[in-house]
């Protein structure tokens, strides 16, 4: 099962790169904006609980789509760019095992322990 969740992970983010691709942004802003919602993991510095609200924050697919929606609807394509980092990101983030994080430990997510 693991390796079919990955393989969904890696179409995700193919869709991604493809919906970067329609965007007018040279290919080298996607490369230094896609490890930018790692941000997220600031809240760590607080505690386990914050750490975890601002990293599933940064790391949630559906605030993602909601705010490349968003671009599109009100046609700012720099909040289309910011969905689709973030949706990428996160597709990214899971290929290797990442997922949501519960309060208690940074290792325990909702795809099982690190």
């Amino acid at each position: 099962m693991k390796s079919i969740l990955k393989l969904e992970e890696l179409f995700q983010f193919i869709l991604g790169i493809y919906l970067f691709s329609t965007l007018s942004y040279a290919w080298w802003w996607f490369l230094a904006l896609i490890l930018l919602p790692d941000i997220g993991m600031l809240g760590y510095l607080i505690n386990t609980k914050i750490g975890a609200i601002t990293y599933n924050i940064f790391h949630h697919k559906g605030l993602a789509i909601l705010i490349f929606l968003g671009g599109i609807y009100f046609e700012i394509e720099v909040v289309q760019l910011i969905g689709i980092i973030l949706f990428s990101h996160a597709s990214l983030d899971r290929i290797f095992g990442y997922g949501l994080k519960y309060a208690d430990h940074f290792k325990n997510t909702h795809l099982g322990s690190l």
